[in-house]
């Protein structure tokens, strides 16, 4: 039973997400015509029906593999204000987990993504038409090389924050940069149990570019009981429980500055962000404890 669940709800997930990429990808070619209203008019089209996306794949996961959500710290969300969400990353099961909490909540979830995604079939040019920020990861020996790629990131950002001033959206950052397994926990030698060390230039140019509008942090904590999953193990309907605790902070304007520029500020808001860390390793622990 478990391999035909796995089988109809990945078939489900695969007709749903060919059945919206059609007009969301229309909505993408048609913003390439540049005149403001019209791509405006496109954007909200294309999330309406990623919204509708969205729902139909909750559907899939009630039916084909049902799973206990518990989730804390909804209450205080608005579908019509501008939210920086901030997440660990363990599995690409948070990012299902994470849009169906949120789905109708908060403005549609837009993600900060590798540009090799680009290239995965129909979803990439459906996150495309949808906003999604494509960064290039730049690595140090690459900027030893070529100090000019110095930045890049920060201009991508700007570029997509300037697309996010036009309506509400909702910002995602894995802060962690990847995501979580023991052996890359053991090579960056991090001192939070649960979690790898935090990446602050992600934020920190999120909060350098559109602070002010950001009505608040969205800090989620995911926490699987029985273990980290695997899509497959998601689909099958082996993810029994999933713990969800959801944290809104205001925006404080001690993280707003210049994070490349200020080394100050880049220390402070490092250490801000550790703390948070620090938190968030602290609510995996009791979820831990719980799970015994």
């Amino acid at each position: 039973m478990s391999v035909i669940r796995c089988v109809l709800s990945i078939l489900f997930y695969t007709l749903n997400t060919l059945f919206w990429f059609v007009p969301i990808f229309l909505c993408g070619l048609v913003k390439l015509i540049p005149i403001k209203p019209l791509q405006k008019l496109m954007s909200w089209i294309a999330k309406q029906c990623a919204t509708v996306w969205v729902t139909c794949n909750g559907i899939n996961q009630n039916v084909f593999a049902s799973y206990q959500l518990n989730v804390t710290g909804l209450e205080q969300l608005r579908s019509k204000d501008w939210y920086l969400v901030i997440a660990n990353h363990q599995s690409w099961v948070d990012i299902l987990v994470m849009q169906r909490i949120f789905n109708r909540r908060i403005p549609f979830l837009n993600f900060f993504l590798k540009k090799e995604l680009i290239y995965v079939p129909f979803l990439g040019l459906a996150w495309w038409a949808l906003d999604f920020p494509f960064m290039t990861r730049t690595s140090k020996s690459q900027l030893k090389k070529n100090p000019k790629l110095r930045g890049k990131d920060l201009e991508t950002t700007r570029k997509a924050c300037e697309k996010f001033k036009e309506m509400p959206v909702s910002i995602v950052n894995f802060v962690e940069g990847t995501r979580f397994t023991a052996e890359k926990h053991a090579r960056q030698k991090s001192p939070f149990q649960y979690l790898l060390k935090p990446k602050a230039g992600g934020v920190a140019f999120v909060m350098q570019a559109m602070g002010e509008q950001i009505s608040k942090v969205v800090n989620v904590t995911i926490h699987y009981p029985g273990g980290i999953p695997s899509f497959v193990d998601f689909a099958s309907g082996r993810v029994k429980q999933i713990d969800v605790r959801v944290e809104v902070m205001d925006v404080s304007p001690n993280l707003i500055g210049d994070y490349t520029g200020d080394a100050d500020f880049r220390v402070n808001f490092q250490a801000e962000l550790n703390r948070i860390w620090e938190e968030k390793n602290q609510q995996l622990a009791q979820f831990e404890s719980q799970a015994e």
